[in-house]
């Protein structure tokens, strides 16, 4: 598959099966999330990997979204705030850490995809709550919550809106 396939076949997916995801998989597609770029290479994310059925069942439940503990894998992406505060200030902090995340988040979507995997990017979820679940400390925040297995659901196209009415050229 080349990069543009890879790209329009990602989808959110919601339902897995119980087929497990090998664990040297999951290395290769967290490195492609360390390949983002990142402002001045600071590279600020961090990464929990989930896998035991009880710290699955503990997240689903602080996020109030049960169905992520069905995917094998569920890869939490963090940001630690500090190195990018202590490079460019408080932009680097509240704006460059957050973008060079999602970046990584990116790029991970697409590499489960690349890789015969699927993902869904979870954002709606209370960061007290996650990191209660996890054990994850402050100023250590997630950012995105991606469940990752191979997917049980019927691929579908999700409409997109035409590039004529999201640019402009000038």
């Amino acid at each position: 598959m080349d990069f543009f396939e890879v790209v329009h076949e990602r989808r959110s997916v919601r339902h897995f099966s119980d087929t497990p995801v090998p664990r040297e998989l999951i290395e290769k597609i967290l490195k492609a999330g360390i390949a983002a770029p990142s402002a001045g290479n600071v590279q600020p994310w961090r990464f929990v990997v989930v896998e035991s059925a009880e710290a699955k069942t503990r997240l689903g439940g602080a996020l109030d979204q049960t169905w992520v503990a069905a995917a094998p894998v569920l890869v939490v992406v963090c940001v630690d705030p500090r190195p990018s505060r202590g490079r460019y200030g408080d932009r680097g902090a509240l704006l460059y850490s957050i973008q060079d995340s999602a970046a990584a988040a990116q790029n991970i979507l697409l590499a489960c995809v690349a890789s015969g995997l699927a993902s869904c990017w979870v954002g709606a979820f209370d960061e007290d709550a996650v990191r209660a679940s996890l054990g994850i400390k402050k100023p250590i925040t997630p950012v995105a919550i991606l469940p990752i297995g191979y997917s049980a659901q019927a691929s579908g196209k999700q409409a997109r809106r035409p590039l004529s009415e999201v640019s402009v050229w000038t």
